[in-house]
């Protein structure tokens, strides 16, 4: 009999571990991209065709700010990271550099919830003729921001130092630059911004407040999506390396991994379109601390990986297809998760 007890106590755990609630908190939102919480009751929502939102959760009212950015929307660009910090605005976009030239660029402004005077603090260089894969995650430690500045399709690329695309980038919160960069430390050819290179399309970033880490997804082309590190100095070999994955022709592209490149703590082949991450902190799921809740567009889905440094351990799907693609992730400091998807809704996912 106390044998039942306790494998009936262990499976209402695991039950109970799993339990959440999906709430569609509001929607009518154009091509959202991204969130930032300002307060407990109002955030910031970017739309990719350039608009910023401020949304207050209690009364579920939307209105305009206005802007001064000057955006190209392009394939895969237009308006998209949007970052709260401090009284301070960060967003990353699409900048038009006139003729069908654009940037990943980072303007920064003090934060009115009428209009944003924005200012450049960064442009990748050079700006590039393409509407793809401009990654554009901001995340800060500290008083450095990181930037995710997507390759633009020009695959090897990725691997020209003295070329912005392709790779994740530190600045300090006013943009300049900071002097412990690799450029100043081993790797004196490099442009002063890059931090690390040899990415694709990085579409999610997140510090872990666990180990003080800066944690990544990527997408691959035809397979080979990851999850990993952002490393000082090192190299994840896009278009060296395939991760798993091919090019849309189905023609090989390179090795999974070989040594002298970053290793990813996790790849997906098939590709799930992975998107934003963040590493959860919080009271409402606490059972999860520490680990990564990542995104899908492709499947629709929620992932948690449990992960040991960079050991991979295990994935769970939360779920999938209930809300459609999966554009964003936030943390509310109650603990609640909120998500926004690509149809133009907010969710909020609790106990």
């Amino acid at each position: 009999m106390k044998k039942i007890l306790i494998i009936f106590l262990l499976l209402f755990k695991n039950l109970s571990a799993d339990d959440f609630k999906l709430e569609k908190v509001i929607e009518g939102f154009d091509s959202p991209w991204s969130l930032t919480f300002i307060n407990n009751q109002n955030l910031l929502v970017t739309e990719k065709p350039g608009n910023i939102k401020f949304v207050n959760l209690k009364e579920k009212v939307i209105k305009d700010i206005s802007h001064n950015l000057n955006i190209l929307e392009d394939g895969q660009g237009g308006l998209l990271d949007i970052l709260y910090k401090d009284g301070t605005v960060f967003v990353s976009y699409s900048e038009n550099r006139s003729k069908g030239m654009s940037s990943t660029s980072v303007s920064r402004a003090k934060f009115s919830d009428e209009r944003l005077n924005f200012k450049n603090i960064f442009q990748a260089q050079p700006p590039i003729n393409s509407g793809y894969h401009f990654g554009s995650r901001l995340v800060i430690k500290k008083n450095h921001l990181y930037i995710t500045a997507g390759e633009r399709g020009q695959g090897m690329i990725a691997q020209d130092y003295t070329k912005h695309p392709g790779s994740i980038i530190r600045i300090n919160l006013d943009g300049s630059i900071p002097k412990d960069n690799p450029k100043f430390t081993n790797k004196k050819d490099w442009l002063p911004e890059i931090y690390q290179i040899g990415v694709r399309n990085p579409q999610g970033i997140s510090h872990s407040p666990f180990d003080d880490k800066i944690y990544l997804t990527n997408h691959g082309a035809r397979g080979g999506d990851w999850f990993g590190t952002a490393n000082l100095g090192e190299n994840y070999g896009w278009k060296i390396l395939g991760w798993g994955g091919t090019n849309y022709s189905g023609t090989k592209i390179g090795p999974k991994w070989k040594p002298g490149f970053t290793k990813a703590i996790k790849y997906w082949v098939p590709s799930i379109a992975v998107s934003a991450m963040t590493i959860y902190k919080g009271e409402t799921f606490k059972e999860w601390n520490g680990e990564a809740l990542i995104t899908s567009l492709k499947d629709q889905s929620l992932r948690k990986i449990k992960f040991d440094k960079s050991n991979f351990i295990n994935e769970k799907i939360i779920f999938k297809g209930k809300i459609g693609r999966i554009r964003d992730i936030k943390i509310h400091k109650n603990g609640d998760i909120f998500l926004l998807s690509d149809n133009g809704e907010l969710w909020r996912m609790s106990k």
